[in-house]
Formats: structure tokens, C-alpha cells, sequence
């Protein structure tokens, strides 16, 4: 089965489902809409893939929509952000009144949507992912409310970046201010930044957009993870956001391999495009985890399947994943249970949580790693823990699998027992959204109440934000365009696995100092049965803002 590239069109070039490999279930093409892909024939395999990528063999979300749990997304904004958008029934003529992908609102720019204008079938893919109410098909969080944002036409001879900019900002704005994470399965070439020598720094004009939205307005971005051959890596040096790489089935059709089209952060191979490799500068890694996205099957604006490949695939089912997180943490809230609080909503603590979440090692039925459901392996069929991010405390992510391969069932296993603060004694599995301070609490510890059970494994994740400022010409608190934004920089946290009874830190059994990272991560093998804690360390201030809230999520075995 051949592969197939999209278009000239502006909008194929930028979106990064642009390596797809794409079939179309059906007779006549018919009109498929700006940006899509040439078709292919189905795959002869066991199940539809969104059948499968939402269910047990993918994440295990099918699970969580139905009882005990009935999360769907209920109530949870999200939001989209393409050149182009999916359609609309009642405003667009080519979408149907029963479509299995009803799109709360859809914007061009900062303004609402005109009828019939940039309505995109990869666009309307990545929605059909999300929120698909199909009885079979059915999406991740099938009840959320969607927002999606297209940027429309452009200029091709230059960046498009402050537009980008403007759009996402508007799907922020959506729903009172209170869009939860948003989705980018698209990007911009280095070759289009208008940047004197452009490198992956996290300097590019979209990616300071990005990390200062995301604390602007509490969400979290989810980015389709391509870098290294010209293609589209912008925004994938961002510091605050997640960055997703994508997975293929196996022989038994469960999600365990990384396609080998992805890119990683890594890449070997140099585009005679760009002069510059497209990689994060220094040893900051991009990849913060895998989702599936190889043979995907979803529905195009007029309700016809079809199926793709790529990471623009992978980014929504973790933009899925969080709207039912959201739901969760929202149901706790009401409830008025105990360790319970609007913090659970926070950005860093999602993050901190599904990537501690995620699948490394399957587990053997004895808990001792985690309840993981798959042993997921690179293009090399090694695991995790074959890495140098294994090996050693300076990098925190592997360089194509990041933490591991998302899991919705036990992402929302980390958050159910609630928050719990460094002045607690802590259980096996919890979270927090804490600050430590420069000045006064320049260290948190966090003491398990109980003994950790010898030769079982730990997975600890710490998240937190740089900090961009807007250089805000009219002084309105918006992006507008013609304004720029200032970097001030990360400030650099450091986790620590100790003894419960030691404060030092040459006697930790293990730990994650990355210099460069806005996550550190600890996956360790408790040597014996003890007491331990968590230490999270305030190592340096770098801007001058004196405290630095975290995200903090933590995953142990007690002894029996």
C-alpha cells in the first residue's frame, strides 16, 4: 500500500497530517473540501481503528464513557485551531443535519465563520476524533463542546503566524474564557519564519503565542509532534504545552508500536529546505508522548469515513482524553469531596498527570508495574526502559516516546484519589498543585504513608510553565496583530526519589534534574520494601517572578 502526499494548496502544506496515508470508504469522491488527501484503499484488519484506538487495544476511553464512570465530556469546552475547519450543520451546505460531528461554534480568525468558507476535511477529521457521536465510530469525549478556529487564506510568501496567533486566542476566549486544551494538528515550516536564521528555540512567534495562552487562560495545547525533515515544527519547541508522537497496531491489533514515520526529536535526516536542523536546541527533547494515529478512521464534513495516518490523528485523542479528565475533576468539585478543588483544572496538573499515566511496561497481573496494559517499543523494538531517559537523571523524556503511550483509564486512576500537599502524608497515588518559593520554601516534600513494596516500580512527573510575556502596544491584555511577546524565561525544578528519613540529596536513590526541561520524570524500581518521599526542589530562578507553581502527579505500589 503506496503512500500518498496532500496538495499544493496552502492549507495541505501546513497541516501535518500531510504524510497521512489515507482511504475512503465508499463510492464517488465527490467534493472533499481544502486539504485533502488523496485516497486509498482500507486495510484488511481487525476492526475499525477509532473503534479500536478509543477502545482497550487504544487508550481504554471506550470504558470510561460507559457505568460506573459516564464520562463523555459532558459540559467540557475544547477547542481546535487549523488553516482550515470542520463544518457546521445549519450554516455549511455540505454538512449533514445528523452528522456524527456536531461542532459547538466555529470562528475564522477572531470572528465568527462565514457559510461554506474554508470548510476542510482534515479539519473535520481531527473533530470527528474528538467528539464523534457515531454508535460506533465514537469519538473520545463525544459530549464535549467544541470550539474550532480556522485561519483561512494566507499570503504564501510569508509567515502566518501572527494570524495563527489571533485564532487561537479567539478559541481561548470561547465559553466564558474557560476552553479547557486545545488542539493543533498543524504547524509552520522554519523556511516561512521570518526570524533571521530560524532554530527550534522556543522563539518562533506561534510558540511564545502558545505558552503565553496557556497561562493566560488555564489550557492546556496539545501539539502534533512533527520535526526534522522541512516539514512543519512550529510549534513543537513550546515549553507548556504537549507534544504528541503516534503509535500503529501490532499483530493483535493493540497499540503498542511507534509508526516509524515519526519524526522524534531526534531526526537524522536534514531537509535541503532548511539550512538548520528541525530540532529543539540544546538537549530539550519534543516528544512528551504517544497516542494512537495509524489507520484512523474517521468522517469527512459530508459523513463519508475515511481513514489516515499521522500525528494530527494522535493530538486529538489526548485533547479527548482531558475533556473527560475535565469532566472528573468538575463531578469531585460538586460533589464536595475532600481534596478536591479547581486546582485539579489546572493545565500542569493535567499534564503532570497523563504523562505519569502512561503505558511503558505491561503489567503482569501483580501490580508491581503500575497496572501498565502495554509494553510500548520503539522503531528499534526497544522499551522505555532500554533509554538513556532510563539511565540517566539529566533527561527526563525518550527521544521518540517521551513518557510513554496515553492511557485514559489509568489517567483517570492517577487523578480519582484527589490532591494531597506537601504537609500531608501522602497515599500511592495522588497529585498536587503546589509553589515553592526562592525566598522561603525552596523544597516540598512529599512522605508516603506507607511502605513501598521492594522490586515494585514508581513513576513520578513534575510539570511546570515558562513564563512569555506580551509586549502589549495598545495596553488592551490581547494579541493583536504587529505586537510581539517577550521570553522571560524557565525557571529550573529538580524531583528527587529519597528515603523517608533523609533531607540528603546525595542520598536520593534516584532522581530528574534535566537543566533545560519544563517536565522532570522519574520511573524507578523501588530496591526494597521502606519508606520513601518525593522531594521537589527549587534548583534556580531564572525570571522574576519569586514563586513557581507545579503540577506534580506520583504513582506507587504499598506493600501488602
Amino acid at each position: 500500500m503506496g503512500k500518498q502526499r496532500r496538495g499544493a494548496s496552502m492549507i495541505s502544506r501546513l497541516t501535518s497530517g500531510a504524510r497521512s496515508r489515507q482511504g475512503r470508504r465508499g463510492s464517488a469522491w465527490g467534493k472533499i473540501g481544502l486539504g485533502a488527501l488523496g485516497g486509498l484503499g482500507l486495510l484488511a484488519q481487525p476492526g475499525w481503528a477509532l473503534l479500536t484506538s478509543v477502545g482497550a487495544e487504544g487508550i481504554d476511553a471506550r470504558r470510561l464513557h460507559g457505568a460506573p464512570y459516564h464520562l463523555t465530556g459532558e459540559k467540557i469546552a475544547i477547542g481546535q485551531v487549523e488553516i482550515g475547519r470542520p463544518g457546521q450543520f445549519g450554516l455549511d451546505k455540505r454538512t449533514l443535519m445528523n452528522s456524527p460531528v456536531a461542532v459547538w461554534r466555529v470562528l475564522q480568525l477572531d470572528r465568527w465563520a462565514t457559510a461554506n468558507e474554508f470548510v476542510d476535511g482534515h479539519a473535520a477529521n481531527v473533530a470527528s476524533v474528538m467528539i464523534s457521536q457515531d454508535k460506533t465510530l465514537t469519538g473520545v469525549a463525544p459530549e464535549a463542546l467544541l470550539y474550532a478556529g480556522a485561519v483561512g487564506s494566507m499570503d504564501n510568501s510569508r509567515s502566518a503566524q501572527p494570524e495563527q496567533c489571533v485564532v487561537s486566542q479567539a478559541v481561548a476566549e470561547q465559553n466564558g474564557g474557560d476552553v479547557r486544551a486545545l488542539n493543533y494538528s498543524f504547524g509552520e515550516p522554519l523556511s516561512r519564519d521570518p526570524r533571521a536564521n530560524p532554530v527550534l528555540d522556543g522563539n518562533a512567534l506561534l510558540t511564545q503565542c502558545i505558552d503565553w495562552l496557556s497561562r493566560r487562560h488555564g489550557a492546556l495545547y496539545v501539539i502534533a509532534g512533527n520535526q526534522g525533515r522541512g516539514g512543519i515544527p512550529i510549534p513543537t519547541d513550546n515549553f507548556n504545552g504537549l507534544n504528541i508522537a503516534y503509535s500503529r497496531r501490532d499483530v493483535n491489533g493493540r497499540f503498542t508500536r511507534l509508526d516509524p514515520a515519526n519524526l522524534g526529536s531526534e531526526p537524522t535526516v536534514r531537509s535541503p529546505r532548511s539550512p538548520n536542523p528541525e530540532t529543539n536546541v540544546g538537549a530539550r527533547r519534543s516528544i512528551s508522548l504517544v497516542a494512537p494515529g495509524s489507520e484512523i478512521e474517521m468522517f469527512d464534513p459530508d459523513g463519508r469515513q475515511r481513514i489516515s495516518s499521522g500525528t494530527s490523528f494522535a493530538a486529538p485523542h489526548v485533547v479527548g482524553t482531558i475533556a473527560l479528565m475535565q469532566q472528573l475533576v468538575d463531578r469531585q468539585i460538586r460533589a464536595g469531596l475532600d481534596n478536591w478543588s479547581v486546582n485539579g483544572r489546572h493545565p500542569m496538573v493535567m499534564k503532570a498527570a497523563l504523562l505519569n499515566s502512561t503505558d511503558k511496561l505491561e503489567d503482569s497481573g501483580d501490580g508491581l508495574r503500575l497496572g501498565m496494559a502495554r509494553t510500548l517499543v520503539d522503531n528499534n523494538n526497544r522499551p522505555w526502559t532500554d533509554s538513556d531517559a532510563y539511565r540517566d537523571p539529566k533527561i527526563p523524556l525518550h527521544r521518540d516516546l517521551g513518557t510513554g503511550h496515553l492511557n485514559a483509564y489509568r489517567a483517570y486512576q492517577q487523578l480519582l484519589p484527589g490532591s494531597f500537599g506537601p504537609g500531608d502524608r501522602i497515599p500511592t497515588v495522588g497529585w498536587n498543585l503546589g509553589e515553592v518559593d526562592q525566598a522561603n520554601a525552596q523544597a516540598h516534600d512529599y512522605v508516603f504513608a506507607e511502605l513501598l513494596q521492594g522490586g515494585s516500580y514508581l513513576s513520578a512527573t513534575l510539570a511546570w510553565e515558562r513564563v512569555v510575556d506580551l509586549v502589549d502596544s495598545n495596553r488592551n491584555g490581547r494579541y493583536d496583530l504587529g505586537e510581539s511577546f517577550q521570553d522571560r524565561g524557565l525557571n529550573d525544578l529538580d524531583l528527587y526519589l529519597l528515603p523517608a528519613d533523609s533531607d540528603d540529596l546525595s542520598a536520593s536513590l534516584w532522581s530528574s534534574e534535566s537543566d533545560v526541561d519544563s517536565v522532570e520524570h522519574l520511573f524507578y524500581q523501588i530496591p526494597e520494601t521502606g519508606y520513601y518521599k518525593l522531594r521537589v526542589v527549587y534548583q534556580r530562578q531564572v525570571h522574576a517572578q519569586p514563586a513557581q507553581p507545579y503540577g506534580l502527579a506520583w504513582w506507587a505500589v504499598p506493600a501488602p
